[in-house]
């Protein structure tokens, strides 16, 4: 083979993977606090940029045992042409957050827009908002500010902000919540086998 066949055939070689690596954004992604693995499809993401996938992992998942194991967390990650990365991990969603102060797994199902799935105080409120003021993109915002961003996620999630609650009455809603929730699972099973038995 001819040194200018190989010369050719390197050059198409090196396009080719430079293609294939992505430098050119910031990795976006929420990964389980301590349960990062070079499975799809946080593996398929880093390899496309060339990030040491067991590096990585072992990073990630040692920056991260602090946290209680599973909780998402949004991570960006900037990519460097010698293969090195600048990690950035943000504190759990506020959705996270509310779901938790409120006491619920789940969110309004939106069946109507008066639903409500949970309730907090404006405590709750605040103490968020201190905590997800620690991340990055809210650094410029006023603790208001960030308040009235929370209330605007709280509208969207169905949970209603309030000054006070009493234990006992919450306990019971939550139950009512939970029945309801139940009877909501049961027609979506009934809808989806008359689906099927039309389908078939």
């Amino acid at each position: 083979m001819s040194s200018r066949i190989k010369g050719g055939l390197r050059k198409r070689l090196v396009k080719l993977m430079a293609t294939k690596i992505d430098h050119s954004s910031k990795l976006r992604t929420n990964i389980p606090a301590g349960l990062a693995t070079a499975s799809p499809p946080l593996g398929q993401q880093l390899g496309t940029r060339n990030i040491n996938i067991p590096v990585f992992v072992k990073d990630f998942n040692e920056k991260t045992k602090h946290y209680k194991q599973g909780i998402p967390l949004p991570v960006r990650v900037k990519v460097n042409n010698d293969r090195t990365y600048e990690l950035t991990i943000h504190n759990p969603p506020a959705t996270y957050f509310l779901k938790q102060a409120a006491g619920i797994e789940k969110a309004s199902t939106g069946s109507t827009k008066k639903e409500i799935a949970g309730k907090i105080t404006l405590k709750h409120l605040y103490e968020i908002a201190v905590i997800k003021s620690q991340d990055p993109p809210l650094s410029l915002l006023t603790l208001e500010q960030i308040c009235n961003m929370l209330i605007g996620i709280c509208r969207t999630c169905g949970i209603k902000v309030v000054k006070d609650l009493k234990e006992e009455e919450y306990a019971r809603f939550l139950e009512e919540r939970r029945e309801f929730l139940k009877e909501v699972r049961e027609q979506l099973d009934e809808a989806k086998k008359s689906k099927m038995l039309r389908t078939t």
